[in-house]
């Protein structure tokens, strides 16, 4: 445990101490902010639609929900970002150990693979989850629009935190392939828009078909998260899908070490 705890904090360090991160973290933020500014202008003006209609018809106006209208649409804008961001959150953790030859220091420490392992996909779920928190500030504005659900915005948010670490597993076990970063990211990235891609052709095939599509697509999983639904089968695919990412990642690391103990 010590030793996991020495390489999370490194890894902390690193990204606290990295303009990327900053960068990512700024336009994550940015792009974030952009979508809650369209899905409340357009909520808005729905609402105001809405009171419109009844004041001319003299009805009681039919009350909108915001969990519905506002906060799901948000959390899958926020999926696709996260689509597009983790890559580049992953793509040093170990490219860059290669690059600069810290890897074999590493491998002949008295750190376990595991650890390593561990540690660095840690410290980048702990950074997403920070990026996460940040975006709680926003969401927290539309209880001046309305009186939002508590639990669906918090279920949803685990299930954004769930995606992230999907996400993460396949960028640290690109970045443990190679030693360029570039490709890391670009790899990783091409990975997950094909995994988008997956839930998109389920709406163009048969129903079998369709289902198998939906089932390897994370983002599909969201969806009942933002409804604020907890399934026991979305939670077995997320910590499978990340069990298998980091298992991988492991034995990519294992390898490279055996290959130079050779």
């Amino acid at each position: 445990m010590k030793n996991f705890l020495a390489i999370l904090e490194r890894e902390l360090k690193s990204y606290f101490l990295s303009p990327v991160a900053y960068v990512v973290l700024g336009l994550f933020v940015l792009v974030m902010g952009y979508f809650f500014y369209n899905i409340i202008s357009w909520f808005d003006r729905i609402s105001m639609q809405s009171m419109m209609m009844a004041q001319q018809y003299r009805q009681a106006p039919q009350p909108v929900n915001v969990n519905m209208m506002a906060i799901r649409p948000l959390f899958h804008n926020v999926a696709i970002i996260c689509l597009l961001a983790t890559p580049l959150l992953t793509m040093r953790l170990f490219a860059e150990e290669k690059r600069q030859g810290t890897m074999e220091l590493l491998a002949t420490s008295p750190l376990t693979n595991w650890q390593i392992t561990l540690g660095k996909f840690s410290s980048a779920w702990l950074f997403f989850l920070a990026m996460l928190l940040v975006t709680g500030m926003l969401v927290g504005l539309l209880f001046f629009f309305g009186n939002p659900e508590v639990k669906p915005i918090l279920v949803g948010y685990l299930g954004l935190l769930l995606l992230g670490g999907c996400f993460i597993s396949l960028g640290v076990l690109f970045s443990a392939f190679t030693e360029n970063q570039i490709i890391a990211a670009f790899s990783a990235f091409a990975v997950n828009l094909v995994l988008l891609s997956l839930g998109w052709l389920s709406n163009f095939t048969s129903s079998t078909v369709a289902q198998i599509f939906a089932g390897l697509s994370p983002i599909e999983h969201l969806d009942d998260f933002t409804k604020g639904i907890i399934d026991t089968k979305h939670l077995v695919f997320y910590l499978s899908f990340m069990f298998g990412g980091i298992f991988l990642t492991y034995v990519t690391v294992e390898s490279a070490r055996w290959r130079g103990a050779r």
